[in-house]
Formats: C-alpha cells, sequence, structure tokens
C-alpha cells in the first residue's frame, strides 16, 4: 500500500464515496462533493484523486454495467476499503483531538 497520509481533497473524497455508497463513480462524485463543499471541481481532480486512493489501497473500483445514457460505455464504480475506512477514521480522531485542545476563549471571541 502506497502512503497513508490523507490530504484534505483525498478525505473528502473518500467521505463522498462513503456517501455515495453502490453508486460512486467520477461524475456522481464530482456532483456530490460539488453539493457538499459549494465549490467547483474539475472532473480530473476528482478522477485522479480516485486513481490515487486505490493505489493507496482506500479504495477498490470494479466496471459497472453499460446504460444508454452514457452512450453504452462502462462506468468505474468505487468503494471504501477497510484500509480506507480506517483512515477515516483516524483523520476524524486527530482532527477532533485537536479541535478539543483549541483553547475555548479563541470561540468565545476573546472574552
Amino acid at each position: 500500500m502506497k502512503g497513508t497520509y490523507l490530504g484534505e481533497f483525498e478525505e473528502l473524497v473518500l467521505l463522498t464515496v462513503g456517501i455515495l455508497m453502490e453508486d460512486a463513480y467520477g461524475l456522481s462524485v464530482l456532483t456530490e462533493l460539488e453539493k457538499q463543499t459549494d465549490r467547483s471541481i474539475m472532473i480530473s481532480s476528482v478522477h485522479k484523486t480516485l486513481v490515487r486512493l486505490e493505489e493507496k489501497g482506500f479504495l477498490k473500483s470494479h466496471m459497472g454495467g453499460a446504460t444508454s445514457v452514457r452512450g453504452g460505455r462502462d462506468k468505474r464504480l468505487y468503494q471504501l476499503t477497510r484500509a480506507g475506512i480506517k483512515a477515516l477514521n483516524q483523520s476524524r480522531e486527530l482532527r477532533s483531538e485537536m479541535w478539543k485542545q483549541v483553547p475555548s476563549i479563541i470561540w468565545e471571541g476573546g472574552k
């Protein structure tokens, strides 16, 4: 398995694959990411990240059936692996622990 560090965009893509479950493919991931983040995202960024996450062992993919909507082309469907779920849990735990350490005075507007 390639490196286990997750960048912010990688984490968002993994979370999106988890949200979409069995309907996670390039365009559906892009659409959901744009909806969730209110960002404009390039499809090439999504595809590169999906491939990289699969190389890291966090995702696995298989070819889905062809549809007339896609002009008869198959789509590559993605799903989280155990390693992907573990990486997301570790990321969530790290962020949660760090958020707990931020002094409450910062959130109270300096009172």
